[in-house]
């Protein structure tokens, strides 16, 4: 192996290094099992690069550290909510207790690893939007799936910066080498008659076909507190959301509301959207919920309870929750 002399790994950043250094420390400290200060000792540079070099080569995706998710399915508490709530399959990775985004990150990585298992040659692969499954796509490796197709489950709508749903949908379809079906029209429209005529043209119409085609479904089911995502994007109004919650609504999917048992809460807003209806997502194949943050407990059993999911991914404190609602 090459080695770094102690001046060259010392100076300049990180960017403008060769790749070299990064390629050996991950080897010796991944593959030959050194520690760092061993690694160090070998490449003749500080304990300090060796760090710098085993974070830039994980930030480049050169190495990617595997937990098998046979562990987390055979949990306890993934056995009990199957029988809970007839789940397929559920995925529960222990509480991170360093704050919420930590904890979304566990989970949405966990999830990451556990999506390709779940989809098969010539599947279509139904994708909603938000931070959850953003995050979900960005955390994933390559992994092609034959004849895959990746459709956009909602109209385009102003968000955060990567959460918008054509990114979540391009990113996944290129992590998993898929075609995508993005859905190049607004989530809302000003009125009914200009939803129904935009549904009406050809492009679109072949677009919301294969939206209705989808035999997997990738999504979370967001909340309807203060601050909710539906809040943030203005698709419906803090006001009016406080009357749908007083009406029953306790969770959110693809921007349509459901109460606790999972049927539809109908907005003002619902004649005006366009993208997949609660219906169109109800028995599918495979339905994959993302379950992370607090207090989603509430609106992860109403998705559950409305037969919109069939697999679960989740963490142990959202799990013990559903159980507790039993």
């Amino acid at each position: 192996m090459r080695k770094t002399s102690a001046g060259s790994a010392e100076s300049g950043s990180i960017a403008a290094r060769d790749d070299a250094p990064f390629i050996e420390a991950a080897w010796l400290y991944y593959h030959d099992g050194l520690n760092q200060n061993d690694i160090a000792s070998r490449m003749q540079i500080s304990r300090a690069s060796v760090v710098n070099y085993l974070s830039e080569a994980r930030k480049r995706g050169w190495v990617r550290v595997y937990l098998n998710n046979d562990v987390f399915l055979g949990h306890h508490l993934s056995d009990e909510l199957c029988k809970a709530y007839g789940l397929q399959d559920a995925l529960v990775v222990p509480d991170d207790q360093t704050g919420v985004s930590s904890e979304v990150a566990r989970v949405t990585r966990a999830a990451a690893d556990w999506l390709p298992r779940l989809l098969e040659p010539g599947d279509q692969l139904g994708v909603s939007w938000g931070e959850t499954v953003y995050q979900l796509a960005q955390q994933m490796t390559r992994n092609p799936i034959e004849a895959l197709t990746v459709v956009q489950l909602v109209g385009s709508r102003p968000a955060a910066p990567g959460f918008a749903a054509e990114a979540c949908t391009t990113l996944l379809a290129q992590k998993l080498d898929g075609h995508c079906i993005n859905l190049h029209v607004p989530l809302l429209l000003s009125t009914k008659s200009v939803r129904d005529m935009l549904c009406e043209e050809p492009v679109v119409a072949e677009q919301l076909a294969a939206l209705a085609a989808c035999n997997k479904t990738l999504f979370a089911c967001g909340t309807c507190v203060e601050g909710a995502h539906v809040v943030k994007t203005g698709l419906i109004d803090p006001k009016r959301l406080k009357q749908y919650t007083a009406k029953g609504a306790v969770g959110v999917i693809c921007g349509r509301l459901i109460d606790a048992e999972g049927n539809p809460v109908v907005a003002d807003t619902e004649e005006r959207m366009i993208g997949v209806t609660l219906e169109q997502i109800r028995n599918k194949d495979t339905g994959l919920l993302v379950a992370a943050g607090h207090g989603r407990a509430v609106s992860a059993r109403a998705a559950i309870k409305g037969g919109y999911v069939t697999h679960l991914a989740t963490s142990s404190s959202i799990a013990r929750e559903l159980l507790q609602a039993v």
